[in-house]
């Protein structure tokens, strides 16, 4: 017999303590809630109701209960406008911290009483051994942000343990820590690992929600992707992660739930208080609750403008931070967050928590800025403490090494950070988000292989997914034989990368394009959880090339001041300045840029030095040139007792300097469809000590 006890309700969730556990849960407007507890077998063993109650919480004590156990919800109470109770429907605890299996969508086991589909909340404990290590510090200076599936990047790894693979341990096994660092990036970005459900469509059609972005429970890691026990193996992931000097930062979700619009299953939310965890389009006398807002695209849109949700979401965000030891997150249509009364406030009640919040002011806050709602794009408008990720980056990058001519200016000031979207002296020079793919989106193999999208697999006859990718196949569609466009192919993914990494801002590398990681055209791989989506790694001879190159630009990036923490004179972000760089912007021919240069419309050559104004400080000078043709570029003056040495040049295999170049006669050539970098340094001294002639 399992007896229940008012308890104290101090704590929404599930809490251990010496004797059992105490239960609380935000239930306005029920006249009754039970708490069913459940075997490991998920047989009912109980069914409570919860004794007691303030305000709008419900709570109780049971004794005898450790972790483990198994649990969930049934809420009763009287119809009422917007209001969604139903006794058949178990309901996930929105406080879970685990969940006992992954929720799949079952149509008939959903009729009626729904305990058989459902998931059930787990009674977790919260002990853990963190073996000294610690979060690393990570300046914005030194951030290269490596986004990865927790499943898809280990899958097919051929040398981790089988049972380890598509896991939080596989991400975490000493291979997979080598290559992160061998490739030098500072913060791995997870895609998101809060346990999610797949649409039932998706079902239907035998496919499901890889991609994660269909939240049921805010607190709980995805059992999908544990061996065993996902609390223990994700806090596991972070510290061995950690443990490298690695980030870790979460996408999270938090936008919409996986309970979807009117027609969506009632899982968690809707049954506990549906009114209050959603918005609603405006009926003739306040909202009209058959209609739910869908700003996001996915038939709901959680109401951060309710004190609940916004309780909610912060409490998610400092257990994250707190017991999970997470860094910071990249929050998916970040828009609907700041949305209030429908309207998007930057300086609203989301923000200002997260401000005045002493755990969560100082983590890594990444906005995707946009929504699909009105006036839902909103690049450049978030809080200063805020970055954002910038696709007007990735669209001009792109534009310019596929050969569109003006778009030169856009360029130069993408490469300085995009400060028209952040402005000098008013966001750090690290806001910009700089990628050039992103997990919804072409690979950077794609990007130069497809002309087209190629969606076929997702059941939605080839109409999902972004249409104008600003990509090129360079003379063939997918894969070829043909040694000029394979070796184009790899020039132009050099010529991307290096200019990723030689460009103002954070940069942002999707995982596996460092080594050619292909979707076969698919830019929507959202329901694919297959070979479409997971990182191979049997490695063709060029991605082996590839892998070379990026790791020596990153290495390159992190030793450099100007690239990695340019302070420009008239930029007081950084205070008083004693010793500050600039940057000139020069034709082909020699003469500094004028405003018809940049506007030319053919225009697709032009340098850029950059560095130090001293006369030995760091210097760099950068020849782009998207053309088709070689171009020869007549140098600038290095300086007194100074001479340029070329570092890369993407027009080789390997990205080392194409030679001879005539440098002692300050002429260099830009070859078609290449990038090249010089360095000024002082020339080498002769044996005798004399500087060489």
């Amino acid at each position: 017999m399992v007896n229940i006890e008012k308890g104290s309700g101090q704590r929404l969730g599930a809490w251990l303590d010496e004797t059992g556990c105490q239960f609380c849960v935000w239930a306005p407007q029920a006249e009754r809630v039970e708490l069913c507890l459940y075997d490991e077998q998920e047989q009912e063993t109980a069914c409570l109701v919860l004794p007691g109650q303030r305000g709008q919480y419900r709570f109780g004590h049971v004794s005898g209960i450790g972790a483990g156990q198994r649990y969930g919800y049934r809420l009763y109470g009287e119809p009422q406008d917007g209001l969604l109770f139903d006794g058949d429907k178990l309901l996930i605890d929105p406080y879970a911290r685990g969940l006992s299996r992954p929720l799949r969508w079952d149509a008939e086991s959903y009729e009626g009483d729904s305990a058989a589909m459902q998931a059930k909340s787990v009674v977790v404990r919260d002990d853990f051994d963190w073996q000294g290590v610690t979060k690393p510090t990570i300046s914005p200076a030194q951030t290269l942000i490596y986004e990865a599936h927790v499943k898809g990047f280990t899958k097919l790894h051929p040398a981790i343990p089988e049972a380890e693979r598509g896991t939080y341990l596989g991400l975490c096994h000493p291979l997979m820590l080598t290559h992160l660092k061998s490739l030098g990036i500072s913060s791995l970005q997870l895609m998101p690992v809060a346990a999610f459900m797949a649409e039932p469509r998706l079902e239907d059609l035998g496919l499901t929600n890889y991609w994660g972005y269909n939240p049921v429970a805010f607190f709980a890691p995805e059992p999908r992707y544990a061996v065993r026990d996902a609390v223990t193996e994700f806090k596991t992931m972070v510290r061995e992660l950690h443990r490298a000097g690695i980030e870790v930062i979460l996408d999270v979700v938090y936008n919409h739930t996986a309970e979807s619009g009117f027609d969506g299953p009632v899982l968690s939310f809707k049954g506990l208080d549906n009114s209050g965890y959603y918005s609603f389009e405006p009926g003739a006398h306040g909202p009209d609750f058959n209609r739910y807002a869908n700003v996001t695209g996915c038939g709901n849109s959680v109401n951060l403008d309710h004190p609940n949700s916004l309780r909610l979401v912060l409490d998610a965000l400092r257990y994250w931070v707190t017991e999970m030891q997470v860094d910071g997150f990249r929050f998916d249509l970040a828009v609907t967050l700041g949305r209030e009364a429908g309207e998007f406030e930057p300086m609203g009640a989301f923000f200002k928590a997260l401000l005045a919040d002493p755990v969560l002011a100082g983590v890594k806050l990444i906005a995707e800025p946009w929504d699909i709602g009105p006036f839902g794009y909103r690049l450049g408008q978030f809080p200063s403490q805020w970055q954002e990720i910038n696709d007007r980056y990735r669209d001009t990058v792109r534009a310019f090494w596929r050969g569109d001519g003006g778009k030169m200016a856009d360029l130069a000031t993408r490469l300085m950070g995009s400060r028209d979207l952040f402005p000098k002296n008013w966001r750090s020079p690290h806001t910009s988000i700089n990628y050039l793919c992103y997990h919804d989106g072409f690979t950077l193999e794609d990007l130069v292989s497809y002309n087209q999208r190629h969606n076929q697999a997702n059941g939605e006859d080839n109409r999902d997914g972004h249409g104008n990718n600003l990509s090129s196949n360079h003379g063939v569609e997918g894969p070829t034989l043909d040694p000029r466009i394979s070796s184009l192919r790899l020039q132009q993914k050099r010529n991307l990368i290096a200019t990723l990494l030689l460009s103002q801002g954070t940069p942002h590398f999707l995982g596996g394009d460092e080594m050619g990681r292909s979707q076969l055209g698919n830019n929507n791989a959202y329901c694919q959880d297959n070979q479409i989506s997971w990182v191979n790694w049997q490695w063709r001879p060029e991605d082996e090339r590839l892998l070379a190159f990026t790791r020596q630009m990153v290495a390159l990036r992190a030793s450099s001041e100007v690239f990695s923490n340019l302070r420009l004179c008239d930029d007081s972000w950084h205070g008083a300045q004693e010793h500050c760089h600039r940057v000139d912007w020069y034709h082909p021919d020699g003469h500094p840029l004028t405003d018809q240069d940049w506007q030319a419309p053919m225009g697709q050559a032009f340098a850029m030095d950059i560095g130090s104004l001293d006369e030995e400080g760091e210097r760099w000078l950068v020849l782009f040139n998207a053309s088709g043709y070689d171009i020869q570029f007549r140098l600038p003056p290095p300086g007194e007792g100074m001479e340029w040495v070329q570092t890369i040049d993407t027009a080789t295999n390997d990205g080392l300097p194409f030679l001879p170049d005539d440098i002692k006669r300050q002429v260099a050539v830009g070859r078609a469809h290449a990038l090249k970098l010089l360095e000024r340094v002082s020339p080498p001294l002769d044996p005798v000590g004399h500087h060489a002639p």
